[in-house]
């Protein structure tokens, strides 16, 4: 067992629970396709805590590598950007297509995958292994699907137009490279 607590293992424990966070963005998304958005909505929140623990694991035992923090970033991309995306997708706009703007449509969800497709590598460009930055620039991707998610709930009220999910959508894709500043906890 003494590979989990080798940095240099592919198969490390904090590497482990990376996978874990990537099999649940797995299972969102086959739950999202078959319409089961509380299922998928647990497996999305399932995936944040795995990306919340992998990285105290990788700092507590030294596990951080090269490896590791790229895998981090395609988690997050799958969990965080493109799980949020579909859950928009399949749970607010699916069968409204010919109702709503079709060139908003498209831009949102294209704006929103780039912009957190980007966060992530410019994230990785500004890794150092084993180094934790005092703040994020910009909000970072599990943050930007939290506010997705918020979105969701205030759109579940009735309280805004599907127009206006997309509208926040491109907001919060903004803010993803944005230079606000965020302490990292």
């Amino acid at each position: 067992m003494s590979f989990l607590f080798n940095k240099y293992n592919h198969f490390n424990l904090a590497n482990i629970v990376t996978f874990f966070n990537i099999a649940s963005g797995i299972f969102a998304i086959y739950f999202l396709t078959h319409q089961e958005f509380f299922a998928a909505a647990l497996f999305a929140w399932l995936a944040g805590g795995f990306d919340i623990i992998d990285g105290k694991i990788a700092r507590k035992y030294e596990l951080s590598t090269e490896f590791g923090i790229q895998l981090d970033s395609y988690a997050d991309f799958l969990s965080f950007v493109i799980v949020p995306t579909m859950f928009i997708y399949f749970a607010v706009i699916d069968t409204k297509e010919l109702m709503l703007y079709t060139p908003l449509i498209v831009f949102a969800f294209i704006y929103y995958v780039i912009s957190g497709l980007r966060r992530l590598i410019q994230f990785n460009i500004n890794a150092e292994e084993g180094e934790v930055a005092k703040h994020f620039v910009g909000i970072p991707t599990p943050l930007g699907a939290i506010l997705l998610w918020l979105v969701y709930l205030i759109y579940l009220t009735g309280f805004i137009h599907e127009n206006v999910v997309l509208g926040l959508m491109i907001v919060i894709g903004y803010l993803l490279n944005s230079k606000i500043k965020i302490p990292h906890l």
